[in-house]
């Protein structure tokens, strides 16, 4: 080898070097927060940190001013963060701090809170996440229903939990413009509860009531323990990966594992939505499956739930497609239907996945096709198998069966949801033609 390469190698050696230590100096490139979002709950503010990969944060509580400050080192925040809504949070102000190695965040507050931060794995559709959850010092009283105990003698009602499925960090499926489930079912949610409220002898609680997510065992708590729910009924819109899958369907709790693989699929999906939304381990549920079953089938609930899903189902066929075209409930082990002391359903409205059914669940008009023909389900329910005590046990003994004609009603679905013919109705009633007026009662003659 020649002199001059001799002399060459060191040379290259040292300046490879060199490079390989002004490389090492070279800061690591921030992380951009492009995407913040913020939910209300009754008890707590959610304020969710999109991320596109995990980062250190430190959190610290101050009070004289009370206020909370989130730091977020090697980070960049490209949001607005004034474009959230604060106006029903313990929030005053957010301000942002950029310094040279970190962003501050400092939420100003109009009382104190209970801080804490979860930095959430990525789990569909969401990538990497940091939550920070201020918990209300002083929650706000959780609006409860009076135990529907007889007064005086006096019938009671039958209390409708009304469960709108997902909601805040966990949208549920989507559709077509941007159609989010957690939306739809919040929409025909409170429709339902109005149409309910508005019927003699029922009266409807609401799970949730906005944009926030329940955790599922405790969605089943505020139903029966806090409102003493006679029945629950968890609403949904299905999807798939086939936009050519419609229909809607009814599901109740299994006990012999699922009746189809659709079942068993939906089931899985709908467990995993405590992962979703970032749910806290302790707020888990661990019930244990096999002594809820033997609990429900003690107490007849099991076979209770099936027969007001037919109900639902034979509604809800009236008005919309039914999955596969078939009129059975199907069963699967839902978290959210294991409550041995309450008769409860899953209603899938439709499909979001599919065109036109996306296009209908949209629709105000349909929604409150559904929500009526879910209230007629229930109602028939309550009015052949009336509970001891209650409202509908009373108007079996005091009248026979009688029904009070409302807004949208006909002669033909008010014989099928007592299970009577049009003929006797009509007979029944002197009715010689289809006429009904709202308001008038009608005497539901014997079956």
């Amino acid at each position: 080898m020649a002199n001059t390469e001799r002399a060459t190698l060191p040379r290259l050696m040292a300046l490879c070097l060199l490079a390989l230590g002004c490389l090492a100096t070279v800061p690591a490139a921030a992380v951009t927060v492009d995407s913040v979002r913020l939910h209300r709950a009754p008890d707590h503010t959610r304020i969710v940190f999109d991320l596109p990969e995990p980062v250190e944060h430190s959190l610290d509580k101050l009070a004289d001013p009370d206020r909370v400050v989130v730091d977020l080192p090697d980070t960049e925040l490209d949001f607005d963060m004034a474009s959230l809504d604060v106006s029903d949070s313990p929030i005053k102000d957010i301000r942002v701090g950029k310094h040279p190695d970190m962003t501050r965040v400092v939420f100003d507050l109009n009382e104190a809170v209970r801080p804490r931060t979860n930095l959430l794995k990525p789990v569909a559709p969401h990538n990497w996440r940091l939550v920070v959850d201020l918990f209300d010092k002083d929650p706000r009283p959780v609006k409860t229903l009076d135990k529907p105990e007889a007064a005086a003698g006096e019938p009671r009602e039958m209390i409708v939990a009304i469960d709108a499925g997902h909601g805040g960090e966990d949208p549920g499926a989507s559709g077509p413009g941007n159609l989010r489930e957690k939306d739809v079912v919040l929409q025909i949610a409170k429709k339902l509860k109005a149409r309910i409220d508005a019927h003699d002898g029922m009266k409807a609680v609401m799970v949730r009531d906005g944009d926030y997510y329940v955790p599922l065992a405790e969605r089943r708590r505020i139903a029966r323990q806090d409102n003493h729910a006679d029945v629950f009924i968890s609403i949904h819109a299905d999807a798939f990966t086939d936009p050519r899958a419609h229909g809607a369907s009814v599901f109740a709790l299994s006990n012999r594992g699922a009746t189809s693989a659709r079942a068993r699929y939906l089931a899985k999906m709908a467990n995993e939505s405590d992962k979703v939304a970032g749910v806290y381990e302790e707020e888990k549920d661990d019930s244990n499956l096999l002594s809820v079953l033997a609990d429900m089938r003690m107490s007849g609930s099991m076979a209770h739930s099936l027969y007001l899903g037919r109900q639902i189902l034979a509604e809800m066929g009236q008005i919309t497609r039914l999955h596969g075209g078939r009129d059975t409930v199907e069963q699967a082990a839902f978290v959210v239907l294991k409550e041995p002391e309450m008769v409860s359903v899953l209603v899938e409205t439709g499909f979001i996945s599919n065109k036109e059914e996306a296009r209908n669940l949209r629709s105000s008009a349909h929604q409150d096709k559904l929500a009526r023909s879910i209230e007629a389900g229930v109602e028939r329910y309550f009015r052949t198998h009336p509970a001891p005590g209650s409202w509908f046990a009373a108007q079996r003994s005091q009248n026979g069966d009688q029904y009070r004609i409302r807004p949208g009603d006909t002669l033909s679905g008010i014989a099928r949801r007592h299970q009577v013919t049009e003929q006797s109705l009509r007979a029944a009633n002197n009715i010689e033609d289809d006429r009904i007026i709202v308001g008038q009662t009608l005497v539901i003659p014997q079956s």
